[in-house]
């Protein structure tokens, strides 16, 4: 039997029975958008992420771009203001940007951890610079510290896209905990996954948190009385209430992600294979194990070919895409080159052993070594 990157049958399985209750319960209720089991799950997370609020949105996309149109809407952003980003990241976050009609400014990212590199965002900084959007890429805290002292010099708005981090934390504050906002995403595959699509945005700031909270419901605070030009981003109660039992579950799976990557870094010895290096790997969710290999295509297909799926994030960075031609001239070597050598294991709460024997047995046999 092949070794699947992800099954997300295996991982809700084990979950199935509170599930189907949680779907009963809303089908009861007769009440399915913005009611009971959103507020209940926003109320939640809020406490889960340690902020003082959670506003469940459509997806992952939407909450960094609510974010965004919040703080136009509150004058802290204008079209044409900069927003310095990640140049190896999913396309998502360029687009939540330049969505609201402001700038990316991709920078390079620290070879060692893949995170934006604090050094080249303080040199990036310039006039138009307004706002700083890490990724906690892969499930690893970007350098918070660091990057909240350039943002406090500057002035600068500091926005996680916390989309693959939930559950990361520096021992003391958890992801979405750091900056003045964070978006999460739900998305099946995520480590809290709904079971369709589904965001948040988190926060400390109120009257950032009553924008993003109109906006995504047509712009309005009283139904048919609207304040902004909003659209119909709502976190439905199906996909809350599932959300409810399987946050309850997190940091246990989350654990379970760091003993399969715990094995992997111990079992993996290949001299073409990078490991991923950690801060510290206690701390780390590990949404994804990511290696690096000059010979990624060779490897994916070794690997294929031994029955372990793989996948690639992402095969090409943001600023070499067709929709994003203004930024071709961007040069940034460093997010090329892991573009080309990234190669994502498969990562799940619940593989079992013989799974990830069978993972590392397969790397250390790439190109007949020993």
């Amino acid at each position: 039997m092949d070794v699947p990157f992800l099954s997300l049958r295996d991982v809700n399985a084990r979950y199935v029975d509170e599930l189907k209750a949680a779907a009963a319960r809303v089908i009861d209720s007769g009440w399915y958008i913005m009611g009971d089991e959103l507020a209940a799950f926003e109320r939640e997370f809020a406490a889960y992420c340690g902020v003082g609020h959670a506003v469940g949105v459509g997806n992952g996309l939407d909450a960094l771009s609510l974010i965004l149109r919040g703080y136009k809407e509150m004058g802290r952003l204008r079209d044409g203001d900069e927003v310095i980003v990640p140049g190896n990241t999913f396309i998502a976050t360029f687009l939540a940007i330049s969505a609201n009609r402001l700038v990316p400014v991709p920078v390079e990212p620290d070879p060692a951890t893949c995170n934006i590199d604090p050094a080249h965002v303080a040199a990036a900084v310039g006039t138009r610079t307004r706002a700083i959007m890490p990724v906690h890429l892969y499930g690893q805290l970007a350098d918070m510290a660091a990057l909240a002292d350039i943002a406090d010099r500057h002035r600068l708005l500091l926005i996680e896209d916390a989309a693959q981090a939930h559950g990361a934390s520096d021992g003391a504050r958890r992801a979405g905990a750091f900056g003045d906002a964070a978006g999460f995403s739900f998305f099946p595959a995520k480590n809290l996954g709904a079971l369709g699509d589904g965001g948040a945005v988190v926060t400390n700031d109120d009257e950032l948190a009553a924008r993003v909270t109109a906006l995504r419901n047509y712009g309005s605070e009283v139904k048919y009385h609207h304040l902004y030009q909003g659209l119909n981003s709502r976190l439905d109660e199906m996909q809350a209430a599932m959300l409810r039992v399987k946050l309850a579950h997190l940091d246990e799976e989350v654990a379970r992600r760091r003993q399969v990557a715990r094995r992997y870094r111990d079992g993996i010895r290949h001299p073409q294979i990078a490991l991923p290096r950690v801060q510290a790997e206690e701390r780390h969710a590990w949404h994804l194990f990511v290696v690096r290999c000059a010979q990624r295509d060779a490897l994916r297909d070794h690997l294929g070919a031994h029955g372990v799926q793989s996948q690639v994030h992402y095969p090409v960075p943001a600023h070499r895409q067709p929709a994003y031609a203004s930024l071709h001239d961007a040069q940034l070597p460093v997010t090329e080159q892991m573009h080309r050598e990234v190669l994502s294991l498969p990562m799940s709460p619940v593989m079992g052993e013989e799974a990830i024997a069978r993972v590392i047995d397969a790397c250390n046999a790439f190109g007949g070594a020993a």
